[in-house]
């Protein structure tokens, strides 16, 4: 059963365009520089997971029409990544309740950060959404129903993160540096998703120049560039990458 990558978002934490910026990019009018956080949605028929569910997710469900979710895979708990999950009440409430994995050391934080779904309270207000917190280990590939994930290493600045392969394509966001051991297991993939912030280099996020080293160094037969600011025109930066190189853009579907 063939698997379709929908790019739910592909800016980085501040959106394209940015708050009272008035940048080319943020002003411009093609609709490939309009960038919601970064997060994918992979889906089948019977199966709809989401990477990361980010401070967009609302906008993003209602403009693609998510009505269903089984799972969400969690990256890391940065607010861009995470804060989406309030808005799962919307499916959760019509539907069932959702899976959401998340690596061991990090669920303390998401029981903190959204006491309210976790708690007993005297009273819940406006509802909540209905999810259960999956925990996950770096070093062990998990299921859900018949979809097999493997967690990858990779480190935002000095803070160990969760990448993700699966059907020979690994998604990857945040990082700055991945180990020997997640090189390792990404060469020659199908696809790789990556991020590549901007031109300038950055202290947690690879720049547009050691995306591409790190590309050429694993060599998948194609790879998008994901969590990009407004310092990345899209034509311009798309005119400049090797020919198996795209940068991804909101709405962008690709099949497996």
């Amino acid at each position: 059963m063939k698997t379709e990558i929908l790019f739910l978002g592909t800016g980085t934490s501040g959106g394209v365009p940015e708050i009272a910026c008035e940048c080319e990019v943020c002003k411009s009018e093609n609709p490939k520089n309009k960038r919601l956080r970064t997060s994918i949605l992979l889906k089948r028929e019977d199966l709809h997971i989401t990477i990361d569910c980010s401070s967009d997710f609302r906008q993003q469900a209602l403009k693609y029409g998510i009505k269903s979710l089984e799972a969400v895979l969690l990256t890391h708990t940065h607010h861009d990544h995470i804060s989406g999950l309030d808005d799962l009440r919307a499916i959760s409430s019509r539907t069932k309740r959702i899976s959401v994995y998340i690596k061991q050391s990090e669920v303390e934080y998401i029981k903190k950060s959204f006491y309210y779904m976790f708690e007993e309270t005297a009273q819940k207000g406006g509802g909540i959404a209905e999810i259960e917190l999956k925990e996950i280990f770096q070093t062990e590939r998990f299921a859900v129903q018949d979809f097999i994930f493997e967690p990858l290493l990779v480190y935002h600045g000095v803070i160990p993160i969760l990448g993700y392969k699966f059907n020979n394509t690994a998604y990857i966001t945040d990082a700055k540096t991945l180990p020997e051991s997640t090189l390792e297991k990404i060469q020659n993939l199908d696809n790789l998703i990556i991020n590549a912030l901007r031109y300038k280099p950055h202290k947690t996020h690879l720049n547009l120049e050691e995306s591409l080293e790190l590309i050429a160094k694993v060599k998948p037969k194609k790879a998008y560039l994901v969590h990009t600011t407004h310092d990345m025109d899209y034509d311009k930066v798309s005119a400049e990458l090797p020919e198996n190189v795209y940068m991804a853009y909101d709405g962008l579907r690709i099949t497996l």
